[in-house]
């Protein structure tokens, strides 16, 4: 008799479920995966590494570059961590705000990844309707940070600079007249009422979406029963964000260890059942549904609310640009402050926030310097992928996929 062998293939890193930077090494008896091994250290950012060579506030743009797909979110954790350490809390116009874009975030991470979990498993027009919802939310982004991506826009002590009173609006171009008309015709106003605009017209997409994909025999095929954990397992895995509460447990920092003004709002925690791949997609897809909704509850409270948007302390937040050419001290702040920085006492800081992927928390030690000492990343993703082998266990290799997909995973946090 022949003997029949196990084999050991290559998963990506080209595979497009395998984010460019994921290879996974497949133990396979035939078709079935008996063992999975994922090797991370093909992008390597060394970001806690480089923390500690920069002064605090210049770290800020790591953060944005850790998940390139959660950027404020990554920001929020990192600010909030030197603020326990200097005592300092935002005005509320700002915590507001922060608030807000977080949730404005949650809704481009879920859209990237259901595009793209979508077009992993076959099915293609989702990434194109997706893709055009987040484009108006990227000019959110663009609009009161300057950037569509890394936004570098939350500060200690509060936010870069107040929501802009005008929309930008597009230029002529080779379309008609009338198109353009069409185009620009909920930009009239300032940021606050085009998100406003947004948020009246985003249930319908999600409709959309769940349309093509929540009943559909293939996707339910694809993802019922797949890659499934149980509630206790995914405890004891050190899950969290939808990946814990895909499996049942109502655990969400924003209710349980409630920041910034998470306390005053109202929204829901949407939890599975099953704990499969088909629950963590409609926890996401309902999620998407309750930030609209916290979204709404700040375009309000902050159209009602005027006031200031970081503090008024120019040893952390620096002067105004006309008060730094009219006052030599305010120059000499403004000169000091982007030099060297500020020194920030001795001590160490936890702060996590309720990330798109789960918990992201960043722990801070101060020597009393102006660099951190040591810098720690606790990544949501990183619990999620050590997982992978556990997940995948039994499965076809067109899982591992479909896998990959409801896992979320994005290697810039993973890799750090």
């Amino acid at each position: 008799m022949p003997q029949i062998r196990n084999y050991t293939m290559n998963f990506g890193p080209q595979h497009p479920a395998a984010h460019g930077v994921l290879r996974l090494v497949l133990e396979m008896d035939g078709e079935t995966i008996v063992r999975a091994d994922p090797h991370v250290g093909l992008l390597h950012r060394a970001t806690e590494k480089l923390a500690e060579t920069k002064p605090f506030n210049q770290n800020i743009g790591y953060m944005d570059r850790l998940d390139y797909v959660s950027m404020m979110c990554n920001e929020h954790a990192y600010v909030r961590a030197i603020e326990k350490l200097l005592n300092i809390e935002a005005p509320i116009r700002a915590q507001y705000i922060r608030v807000m874009f977080d949730e404005i975030t949650r809704i481009l991470n879920h859209l990237l990844w259901l595009g793209a979990h979508a077009i992993d498993i076959g099915a293609m027009s989702v990434l194109l309707y997706t893709f055009r919802e987040r484009e108006d939310l990227l000019d959110c982004y663009e609009a009161a940070s300057g950037a569509r991506m890394h936004a570098n826009y939350y500060r200690p002590g509060g936010v870069y600079r107040d929501l802009p009173d005008e929309m930008p609006k597009y230029a002529a171009s080779q379309f008609s007249k009338k198109d353009l008309e069409r185009r620009n015709a909920n930009r009239q106003g300032s940021l606050l009422d085009f998100i406003w605009d947004f948020t009246e017209r985003f249930p319908k997409c999600v409709d959309d979406y769940e349309t093509l994909l929540t009943d559909n025999r293939i996707w339910k095929q694809r993802t019922v029963g797949i890659g499934v954990v149980t509630l206790e397992r995914a405890i004891q895995l050190g899950f969290t964000g939808p990946m814990l509460r895909g499996s049942g447990l109502a655990w969400d920092l924003r209710k349980k260890q409630p920041y910034a003004v998470y306390d005053q709002l109202d929204f829901a925690i949407p939890i599975g059942s099953e704990g499969d791949s088909y629950d963590r997609y409609l926890v996401r897809v309902e999620e998407m549904r309750q930030s609209n909704y916290i979204i709404q509850q700040c375009v309000q409270w902050l159209k009602a609310n005027p006031g200031p948007v970081t503090l008024d302390d120019y040893k952390v937040v620096p002067p105004k640009r006309e008060a730094m050419k009219e006052d030599m001290e305010a120059l000499i702040h403004h000169f000091k402050l982007f030099t060297e920085g500020y020194s920030v006492p001795k001590g160490e800081a936890y702060a996590a926030v309720e990330h798109p992927k789960g918990e992201f928390g960043i722990y801070l030690v101060s020597d009393g310097a102006n660099k951190p000492y040591r810098m720690k990343i606790r990544a949501a993703g990183f619990a999620h992928l050590s997982a992978m082998d556990e997940m995948v266990r039994g499965h076809m290799l067109a899982d591992v996929v479909a896998i990959i997909g409801t896992q979320d995973i994005v290697f810039g946090e993973i890799d750090r």
